[in-house]
């Protein structure tokens, strides 16, 4: 889906364990809403992390549905979790892949791809609900001119950590003991964290940058309590639990900071202004 600059997001200044709390401000792109959280102003990337959509939930009757057309990327890596729904994902390397709940469908742009994404006929013939996060990722420097690649992995292949009333799937990186099989290219972690009402959740404090966005429930980090839409961003070097004031589904990400400037425009991501 294709980036659009957004107006200045509510962002609030925190002491202590928060660094930054910013409040998406939400679009509608015809037919399913958008809580668009980074690039913001006041924070542009966590880690490698330059772009966060957070999509719908939507409904579509009988015979509706998205239909993003194809469009081209470079400089950056794309991956769309959903927590309802089918997205079916085409490009020009010759992939036609479902992306369905659970699974990771990771798409490196490199020195350039296109793509398009649509409801398929199968799904558009009857009711449906979207909703998920789209997430990209800038690329380091040296690996911006790759060459561009699709690798799709089944839920099962994820893993998995259920403990103390919290259910942690990984889907890329390394962290809380374990490591995706998702093929990367700069140290990060991203994951998807379900919480009963009370359970807490230790941050990975080997990331410099880390973020939590709260997708559902509410959670409290040093006596705060945070909503539905918001994102946290972390201040580096502290040790953070996080806790469940309501069951809750967050998405925790973060890394090490890219090397160097980003600039963005429209689908384009590059050190490089000349580039774009």
């Amino acid at each position: 889906m294709s980036w659009q600059p957004c107006p200045e997001a509510d962002c609030l200044q925190h002491q202590g364990l928060v660094e930054l709390v910013i409040k998406p401000r939400e679009k509608d792109l015809g037919g399913f809403s958008v809580r668009r959280v980074l690039p913001s102003a006041k924070k542009r990337l966590v880690g490698p992390f330059i772009f966060f959509d957070h999509m719908g939930p939507a409904k579509f009757a009988p015979g509706n549905g998205i239909d993003v057309r194809p469009h081209p990327h470079i400089g950056l890596a794309t991956i769309t979790w959903l927590f309802e729904g089918e997205i079916l994902h085409r490009d020009n390397l010759g992939y036609l892949q479902p992306i369905r709940k659970g699974a990771v469908n990771w798409m490196t742009a490199g020195r350039g791809i296109v793509h398009s994404e649509r409801t398929g006929d199968e799904e558009r013939a009857k009711e449906t609900v979207l909703h998920g996060i789209q997430s990209w990722i800038a690329l380091p420097v040296d690996c911006e001119d790759t060459d561009p690649s699709f690798e799709h992995y089944p839920a099962e292949t994820l893993p998995i950590v259920k403990k103390n009333g919290v259910k942690i799937t990984l889907i890329s990186g390394e962290a809380f003991g374990e490591k995706s099989y998702v093929k990367t290219l700069s140290p990060q972690f991203y994951a998807e964290v379900m919480l009963e009402a009370g359970a807490g959740l230790e941050m990975p404090s080997e990331y410099p940058e880390r973020a939590v966005y709260v997708v559902e429930g509410e959670i409290s980090i040093g006596g705060e309590t945070f909503h539905p839409g918001e994102m946290t961003v972390l201040c580096p070097g502290k040790d953070i639990k996080l806790r469940a004031v309501s069951p809750a589904r967050i998405m925790v990400l973060g890394g090490a900071p890219i090397d160097g400037e980003r600039h963005i425009w429209w689908n384009f991501v590059s050190s490089s202004q000349d580039k774009i």
